[in-house]
C-alpha cells in the first residue's frame, strides 16, 4: 500500500511538471499601470522600439519620430510612447457579462449604473489579468494607438500609408501592419486565444493570423522579449517559444 501511494505520488508531481508553463495565462498581477512599469524597466530597457514604426523613445517614453513620420491627428499623443494592447481590450472585454451588461457594484457617485470597459475592471479580475497580460503589450507612438483604436488587422490593397514613412495603414475600422510587425502580432493573437478559453478570434481572423505566423518568423528581440516576460510574469508565450525553436533563436 505504501508503494502504491508513493507511485501516485510521483505521478501527480509528474503531471504538474508536464502542464505547459502558458496554460493559465497570466495570474501574477492584474494592474494595467503595474504591467507598464515592469516593461519599461525590465523588459524593454535596452530595446525601446515602437512596435509599428520603429520609433526610438527614451526612459521618460519621449518619442523621437522618425523622418517622413506625420499623423493626421493626435498630434500631442505623437510625441509620447503608449503600450498598446495588440489584441484590443475590447475585443476580449465583450465576453465579460460586466462589460455587455454592467454589475450592481457599477454605480457612480450619482446613483447611475455604467457597463463596459470600467465595469469590467472594477468588479472581474480575470479581466484585469487579461488586461495586464504583458505577451500582448507593446510599445506604440501614441497617435498610432489613438488612431488604430480597436480595428481589426487586415490586408489594405492600395490604401495608402496613413503616417507617412511608417508603413501603417488605416481605412475604416481596418489596420494593415507593416511587414515587419505581422508575425508578432499573428503571434500575440494566437496566444491570447490558446491561453483564454473567453477570447476567440473568429475564422477570417484566425486564417489570416496563421498565415502571417508562417510567412514572418519570429526575430532575435521578439524571442527575448517573450523570454523575458516568462520570467517577470510567470508564464510563457508557448506560441512564440515554438517558433523561435524552429528558426534556432
Amino acid at each position: 500500500m505504501r508503494h502504491i501511494r508513493q507511485t501516485l505520488l510521483a505521478l501527480c508531481v509528474l503531471l504538474v511538471f508536464a502542464t505547459p508553463a502558458g496554460a493559465a495565462g497570466n495570474t501574477s498581477n492584474d494592474s494595467f499601470n503595474r504591467a507598464k512599469r515592469i516593461l519599461s524597466q525590465q523588459v524593454y530597457h535596452d530595446n525601446r522600439i515602437t512596435v509599428y514604426c520603429g520609433a526610438e523613445y527614451d526612459e521618460r517614453g519621449n518619442i523621437t519620430l522618425p523622418e517622413g513620420f506625420f499623423t493626421p491627428s493626435h498630434h500631442k499623443r505623437a510625441e509620447r510612447m503608449e503600450w498598446e494592447h495588440i489584441v484590443p481590450a475590447e475585443n476580449f472585454g465583450r465576453a465579460f457579462v460586466e462589460w455587455r451588461e454592467g454589475h450592481p457594484e457599477c454605480v457612480d457617485k450619482n446613483g447611475k449604473p455604467f457597463r463596459g470597459r470600467r465595469c469590467a475592471e472594477k468588479v472581474n479580475m480575470e479581466f484585469r489579468r487579461m488586461k495586464a497580460d504583458m505577451h500582448n503589450l507593446a510599445p506604440s507612438i501614441g497617435a498610432v494607438n489613438a488612431l488604430r483604436s480597436n480595428h481589426s488587422f487586415a490586408l489594405l490593397p492600395g490604401a495608402e500609408n496613413t503616417f507617412g514613412t511608417c508603413a501603417m495603414k488605416i481605412q475604416g475600422n481596418r489596420v494593415e501592419p507593416p511587414e515587419h510587425a505581422r508575425g508578432k502580432i499573428a503571434r500575440t493573437y494566437k496566444y491570447m486565444e490558446a491561453t483564454y478559453p473567453r477570447y476567440n478570434m473568429g475564422g477570417p481572423s484566425e486564417k489570416l493570423k496563421t498565415a502571417w505566423d508562417r510567412m514572418y518568423p519570429p526575430d532575435a528581440w521578439e524571442c527575448e522579449r517573450a523570454r523575458r516576460i516568462a520570467r517577470v510574469q510567470g508564464n510563457s508565450n508557448e506560441i512564440t517559444e515554438a517558433r523561435c525553436r524552429e528558426v534556432g533563436l
